[in-house]
């Protein structure tokens, strides 16, 4: 159930959530935007006397909501969720955020050299993966702690925010230097992992099941955020479908849709959605000009070689061109890069 009120003191508002918290024994949720304030009822709200809600002077009207997903919900958060990292870079709202960077990390020079390339480029946040979910156990798993370590000497060379996907909770206490905690397809429904990230104040990138729906996806942001996390980026990352010509197919689709129905931002993973170095491209462009607020992209600087995912790895003169076209359709979108 949301409540749209009318302009209002602090006060008023803060005795109003009071009131209804105690008499319906709900969770009141407060969102303050640009032109009202909106109160969204979280729990068991049948019981909740919607006639003596709407008599109160500051409320404006009250409205059931039908979707299991509250906190992600648009209805109730209607302006743009923006998240902004400790260097200033602002994710959502407007504004493009390019993350790039290898599958892998393989060691200090490697990571080091991509870094600063992908900067020069225009990427705003460095990836790399430290621990790796892969189909085959006899495949490159990672290098673990010391790839997280050398994620984090990259950052200090170059200043650069940085990303990295976590596999369990056990790991959480390595990541205390990452900059945004990523969650892989193969983890969007693990629960419990997603409820601890529930209780850490650090951006989590949620990534689509390879064959999960968008309400799906929307309702493991809300395990995070019912646990009082509220800076979920979502990523579209291609789905399983009949078509072999691809790795996934990539749902273009799913940006609109996600950014009609939530408020957080939705960022694009064209690599892992195509599995093709020239399609990378492509995508990229397509998905910036359906809405997504960002995209996540593997550059590798030597892919023949990529200990893993190198046919989908772009090098970085192709990441060079990339932006730089992106650069030029970005004032037609209002957006900012």
């Amino acid at each position: 159930m949301i409540i749209v009120l009318k302009n209002s003191q602090q006060d008023k508002i803060q005795k109003l959530c009071d009131l209804i918290s105690s008499r319906y024994n709900v969770d009141v949720h407060i969102s303050y935007g640009k032109s009202k304030t909106i109160l969204g009822l979280i729990g068991d709200t049948s019981s909740v006397d919607i006639e003596s809600i709407q008599a109160q002077d500051i409320v404006e009207s009250v409205k059931r909501v039908q979707e299991p997903y509250k906190k992600t919900n648009r209805k109730f958060h209607p302006d743009d969720t923006v998240i902004t990292l400790e260097n200033g870079c602002k994710i959502g709202g407007g504004n493009l955020t390019v993350m790039a960077g290898p599958c892998s990390v393989e060691s200090q020079e490697q990571i080091i050299e991509i870094a600063k390339s992908v900067k020069k480029s225009g990427a705003n946040i460095l990836r790399g993966g430290a621990f790796k979910p892969r189909t085959s156990p006899y495949s490159f798993q990672g290098l673990g702690e010391q790839g997280i370590r050398y994620l984090i000497n990259a950052k200090r060379e170059t200043g650069m925010p940085i990303i990295s996907e976590i596999m369990s909770s056990s790991q959480l206490p390595l990541f205390e230097e990452v900059d945004i905690i990523q969650v892989g397809a193969r983890n969007m429904q693990n629960f419990e992992l997603l409820k601890l990230l529930g209780k850490t104040d650090k951006p989590i990138l949620l990534k689509r099941g390879l064959a999960n729906s968008i309400e799906e996806l929307l309702m493991s942001a809300e395990y995070i955020m019912a646990n009082g996390n509220e800076k979920v980026i979502l990523c579209e990352r291609g789905i399983r479908t009949f078509e072999t010509m691809t790795r996934n197919t990539l749902d273009i689709s799913a940006v609109p849709l996600l950014k009609k129905l939530s408020h957080l931002p939705v960022v694009v993973d064209p690599s892992h959605a195509s599995g093709i170095a020239w399609l990378v491209e492509p995508l990229a462009m397509a998905a910036v000009a359906a809405g997504a607020d960002g995209l996540i992209i593997e550059v590798h600087n030597n892919p023949a070689l990529a200990k893993s995912d190198g046919a989908q790895s772009i090098t970085p003169q192709m990441f060079d061109g990339l932006t730089g076209r992106l650069k030029k359709i970005i004032p037609a979108l209002d957006k900012e890069f």
